[in-house]
């Protein structure tokens, strides 16, 4: 098992919000990094070198928005890079726009999914998902918004008609963000896991470890594609506070 942990999460995890718990961020926290940084990167590189088909997926329709991806990314995090570019651990990375998500994989911490409408309904285009959590990128790719987050029983209909109006309603340089409160025994972030053998849904007192991912929504200007992206924090049970609903 991989155990690669944060010490701390920067947000209120004994205060989730109903589904989908959403809230304004800025351009500035869209994207973060922290302590887990150097450990979460080499994770990432050997996911994406060993499991790559099971981490990247990319329609040839969703090129030019996952370029768009990467370019934004570096204006925010590597705004003076050319070729290359030096990450905080030292590591230098070869920026090939031929590859975005392969190069926006070694960038960041986060995951990326790019989702367009189609139709009437968003669908997964693309995505670099190096740590899903309980869930399969080959079975949601190319999918609408609904097949995604079914079997979760509390995305019914309704839930999925308001989702699918926010998505419509995403503005650029203005992300939204949640995040969840998922309880598991193993720290390995890589948890890939098919709609049909869903793990059993266990709480604190059943539980090793915290995971929690901060998600966001942010709309790319010029290709319309909406992005989600997913920065996983996983910490030692007896490391987070105590909570008034602790499942």
């Amino acid at each position: 098992m991989n155990k690669i942990l944060q010490d701390k999460i920067p947000y209120d995890v004994g205060d989730p919000r109903a589904l989908p718990g959403i809230q304004p961020a800025t351009m500035e926290n869209w994207l973060h990094r922290d302590e887990a940084f150097a450990g979460q990167m080499r994770r990432r590189e050997k996911l994406l070198t060993e499991r790559r088909d099971d981490v990247l997926a990319l329609d040839p329709q969703a090129e030019p928005a996952a370029r768009e991806l990467l370019d934004l990314v570096l204006s925010q995090v590597y705004p003076n890079a050319a070729e290359e570019v030096v990450r905080p651990d030292g590591v230098t990375v070869a920026v090939d726009r031929t590859q975005p998500l392969d190069t926006l994989c070694r960038l960041v911490q986060e995951d990326f999914c790019i989702l367009q409408k189609r139709g009437t309904e968003h669908v997964l285009t693309g995505a670099i998902l190096c740590f899903p959590a309980s869930w399969l990128l080959s079975e949601k790719f190319m999918r609408p918004l609904i097949d995604i987050h079914v079997p979760v029983a509390s995305y019914d209909e309704n839930i999925a008609k308001r989702v699918q109006r926010l998505f419509d309603g995403i503005q650029p340089g203005r992300p939204l963000w949640r995040f969840n409160v998922l309880w598991y025994e193993d720290a390995e972030l890589f948890q890939p896991r098919s709609a049909n053998d869903r793990r059993s849904v266990t709480d604190r007192r059943q539980s090793s470890y915290l995971r929690s991912e901060r998600q966001t929504l942010l709309r790319l200007p010029k290709t319309d594609a909406v992005v989600f992206s997913i920065h996983t924090y996983v910490l030692a049970a007896n490391s987070v506070p105590k909570m008034e609903n602790p499942a």
